[in-house]
């Protein structure tokens, strides 16, 4: 079991944060690309959201055209760097690779992604560009994986883009929002300015889009809409004590720690509310930031979280503990957390039903709410006629992205709730070719 110092340098965060899937080096990339088996009608494509044809790109990296396997990669998903890094490719691509059956370890499809993207992002080689200009122009709200992903094939289709983001810099959670020991904000960004040096789309960074008349000066200058807005905060939970001094959202966790590194301060007890990937992200972060003993607590069984199994083994792998069967009830303490009321719980018939009498409090001197992001719907009640399902999500066509506002277009978190950064690239494009096709009636 890895232990933890509390990192006071960026060079120990670096440390304490290495990356799980670092860059390979050639030898390592011929390798692994040797063994692929370059299955006919191969398995990995059709787990890959994105479509990548992994086999064509693998085949061009063992030939040593790492720049074909790069044009490959980019020509399915514009966010193929990233998605090397930080997709789930263990229950994706890898987790469907026919080696599995074999019980052999299958091939390394996200760093082998990973290492031919790099390649061509370090040398800046144009792979692509923009089409001829067609006259007409798209504004594009978020410059997260949805909104830059629709940016770059609009720019291919001739568009004008003008991209609004609310934050500094772009990516939306990819630098915001996912763990450091999966990607580090310099690849990051390295991505996007690339993308950007490729494409020529206007970006607008600190410019939220957040009032009706801006949203109608956007439909009056522009011939369609892009809304990549994502999702919001952290939900409430609505619990006695929430508001305690070291009691904060995952989401907000995350992105203060993806921006200022070892300079964020944690708790010696943290206790992570919450069963998916996103709170074992908090658990295993706050463990490598040099907490004592980090506590999972969730309302249901183990069995029963909807985090990967990989993901748990991580935080396991830090030294984080798992609590179950356990529903919070109150934050405790004066003014600071000082502990968590719980109740045990048991499910029955998919419902969790708490045990009477069965309180108790867990001591702590920060809690970690990882309980799922609220949706932007007071934004998104500003556009006139935009219709949500009962979920606050984004009612859309799922081959166009055309909302009920027939000039407003959707992906991404807004539209399917929450998903991988590699749905978000995916839709983004399919809705791309939907707003082209509904610009060229």
């Amino acid at each position: 079991m890895a232990e933890f110092f509390t990192p006071t340098t960026e060079q120990e965060f670096a440390e304490n944060f290495a990356q799980l899937k670092p860059v390979m080096n050639r030898t390592e990339a011929l390798y692994e690309s040797s063994r692929c088996l370059f299955c006919f009608d191969a398995p990995c494509i059709k787990a890959c959201p994105s479509g990548i044809d992994i086999p064509q790109f693998i085949r061009q990296i063992n030939s040593g055209n790492d720049t074909g396997a790069a044009r490959t990669i980019y020509e399915a998903n514009y966010f193929g760097n990233a998605c090397g890094k930080v997709c789930p490719t263990e229950v994706l691509c890898e987790g469907a690779c026919v080696y599995n059956l074999q019980e052999v370890k299958p091939i390394e499809i996200g760093r082998l992604q990973s290492y031919a993207t790099t390649k061509v992002i370090k040398s800046g080689e144009k792979l692509f560009g923009p089409g001829a200009d067609n006259g007409k122009k798209v504004a594009v709200i978020g410059a997260g994986p949805a909104g830059i992903s629709a940016a770059c094939e609009l720019r291919a289709l001739g568009y004008t883009v003008d991209v609004f983001e609310a934050k500094a810099q772009p990516s939306g959670l990819t630098v915001y929002g996912v763990a450091p020991y999966k990607i580090t904000n310099e690849e990051t960004l390295a991505e996007m300015d690339y993308l950007q040096a490729q494409f020529g789309y206007n970006t607008h960074f600190n410019s939220p889009i957040n009032s009706r008349e801006e949203l109608a000066e956007l439909e009056n200058k522009y011939d369609a809409i892009f809304l990549g807005i994502g999702l919001g905060k952290t939900n409430e939970l609505g619990l006695p004590g929430e508001d305690k001094i070291n009691c904060t959202g995952a989401v907000e966790f995350i992105a203060e720690l993806r921006q200022h590194h070892h300079e964020v301060a944690v708790g010696r007890k943290v206790i992570v509310l919450g069963g998916g990937n996103t709170a074992m992200d908090a658990a295993s972060e706050s463990s490598r930031l040099g907490a004592e003993t980090v506590i999972l607590a969730y309302r249901r069984a183990k069995e029963e979280m909807g985090a990967y199994e990989f993901e748990y083994d991580l935080a396991k792998g830090v030294g984080v503990k798992g609590l179950f069967n356990v529903a919070p009830i109150e934050i405790t303490g004066n003014g600071y957390v000082a502990g968590v009321k719980f109740i045990r719980t048991e499910t029955k018939d998919g419902k969790v039903l708490e045990i009477a009498g069965s309180e108790f409090v867990e001591p702590c001197d920060m809690v970690i709410k990882a309980t799922g992001q609220a949706k932007q719907t007071e934004f998104l009640g500003l556009i006139s006629g935009l219709k949500l399902d009962g979920k606050g999500r984004i009612i859309a066509n799922a081959h166009t992205g055309q909302t009920s506002n027939p000039k407003y277009f959707a992906s991404g978190d807004a539209w399917n709730g929450g998903a991988e950064v590699v749905n978000a690239a995916a839709e983004a494009k399919l809705t791309a070719r939907g707003i082209h096709a509904y610009l060229s009636k």
